[in-house]
């Protein structure tokens, strides 16, 4: 990651790091108020993100998209497999209402792997 919390870099790779986080700062302070210019970053990490990158005047949105709910998750199955030829013994419900959080990449994941599968 490379807008991690700052720290006493040990290698190289460490200060490389350190580096590209300081420049993204001073490329976003050099941003007009009035640009067209929009920055758009993503986290799945927002403990780890460095104090400085939140300062107001740098990333003043934050946008979450939580976890999809049993509803969320049972249309998201639907259109990814609306396409597919299913098993009659498929029962979409049954991963619908399973408990674990699981994200809408990851019921992508598990269609296409089920196709794949399936060939």
């Amino acid at each position: 990651s490379i807008a991690t919390k700052r720290f006493d870099a040990q290698t190289g790779a460490d200060r490389e790091v350190q580096r590209i986080l300081l420049e993204l700062l001073n490329q976003m302070d050099g941003f007009d108020q009035d640009t067209t210019v929009k920055v758009i970053m993503a986290t799945n990490r927002e403990d780890t993100l460095d104090p400085a990158l939140l300062r107001p005047g740098r990333l003043d949105r934050k946008i979450e998209f939580p976890m999809p709910d049993r509803r969320q998750r049972r249309l998201i199955f639907q259109t990814l497999t609306a396409k597919m030829n299913l098993s009659k013994e498929v029962d979409l419900e049954d991963y619908v209402s399973r408990p674990e959080k699981i994200s809408a990449a990851d019921i992508a994941a598990i269609c296409q792997e089920a196709g794949m599968q399936a060939v």
